[in-house]
């Protein structure tokens, strides 16, 4: 048999199809990210809204204890709009929701929600009032099911910030009426559910309070293709029969551009490029550092 590989044979695992060619370090990556862009403006980032903003981040500085990871950080967001947050492992990604929602340390800046309704600042809001009074929510990667509930035990944990246990039953009957697949299993407990089935159980929790916000963290982290399409489908009736604004982080970065209006790649806690989604999927240094190609 000859030794010599077929181009098939030489194309390495990962993010749709990359070479082994375009396979770089994470720390080559930081380091060639860091010169894609010089800064991103506010009005930069103004600019790429639809309307007014609705959920803004002003001159941020964030992190854990002592050790800052956000610099001076700002984003913005349309009401109905969706925004991607891709870049490098260690960029502060995770940290800007983690910021959003009150499980990290803020050390200066702020973060408000404003529309024709209400101007709220939610900076120092703990993470219930921000999804019981803002209307915040934050879904989690894989595995924050609880495994030994059922499913329907589960979707009344949602509602765990409502006045009654009722309350939350009735909430989490909408949810039923609108996923069957979930409504099927509802006597089931979460952990013989399939990946997908868990996905949707953790997107459904999160819905039982109604927010209006919906920070995803990594919706496509473990799952199978058929899986994946089936969550990103979800999140676009979501957004767009229902009105919800997303806020996501996304490894798959692909998939991630293609869903969002809007995408920012990150470098060291800082925006090295801002547009919209589509015209990052077609910018030719993104896709050679987060693309695979």
């Amino acid at each position: 048999m000859s030794e010599e590989k077929t181009e098939e044979e030489k194309r390495a695992a990962g993010y749709h199809g990359g070479s082994v060619e375009t396979v770089i370090s994470v720390e080559a990556v930081i380091a060639q990210a860091e010169q894609l862009g010089d800064g991103v403006s506010v009005e930069e980032l103004d600019a790429l809204v639809t309307d007014e903003p609705y959920l803004k981040i002003d001159n941020l500085y964030a992190g854990y204890g002592k050790m800052e990871i956000l610099h001076d950080f700002s984003m913005r967001v349309g009401k109905g709009q969706s925004l991607c947050l891709i870049g490098p492992n260690g960029a502060g990604k995770s940290t800007i929701l983690h910021s959003i929602f009150g499980f990290n340390r803020i050390f200066s800046g702020s973060i408000t929600i404003s529309d024709a309704d209400k101007r709220m600042d939610v900076t120092r809001m703990s993470s219930n009032q921000k999804l019981a009074r803002a209307g915040i929510a934050y879904i989690l990667q894989d595995k924050s099911v609880f495994p030994d509930m059922t499913v329907e035990e589960n979707l009344w944990m949602g509602g765990y910030l409502m006045d009654s246990t009722a309350d939350a039953k009735i909430a989490a009957e909408r949810v039923f009426d609108k996923y069957a697949r979930l409504a099927e299993r509802r006597k089931k407990q979460a952990k013989v559910l399939s990946g997908g089935e868990r996905r949707l159980l953790e997107i459904s929790r999160a819905l039982v309070m109604d927010p209006e916000i919906l920070l995803v963290d990594e919706p496509s982290i473990g799952l199978e293709p058929r899986f994946i399409d089936m969550v990103f489908d979800i999140l676009d009736d979501l957004q767009h029969s229902e009105g919800k604004t997303i806020v996501m982080v996304e490894q798959n970065a692909k998939k991630g551009l293609e869903f969002a209006d809007l995408a920012y790649v990150l470098v060291s806690g800082q925006i090295a490029i801002a547009g919209r989604g589509d015209d990052l999927l077609q910018n030719p240094e993104v896709g050679r550092l987060f693309l695979g190609g």
